[in-house]
């Protein structure tokens, strides 16, 4: 499964004080800490993830 596409996204901003479902949705991604890179499917549920806390993300494509 080489060929499904991936994202990377990076944790730019703190979460502390967000709301509880931004928190969410960070968790969701994978990630733990300011400055962690993962690597995600691009799915419509992540890509959702993604739209919600962009001014918390950076996100290229992997």
């Amino acid at each position: 499964m080489s060929d499904t596409k991936k994202l990377k996204v990076t944790l730019v901003r703190s979460k502390n004080g967000r709301l509880k479902s931004h928190k969410a949705c960070v968790m969701g991604l994978g990630l733990r800490r300011m400055h962690q890179t993962v690597e995600v499917i691009d799915t419509p549920e992540n890509r959702g993830m993604i739209n919600k806390i962009s001014y918390m993300v950076a996100v290229e494509e992997a």
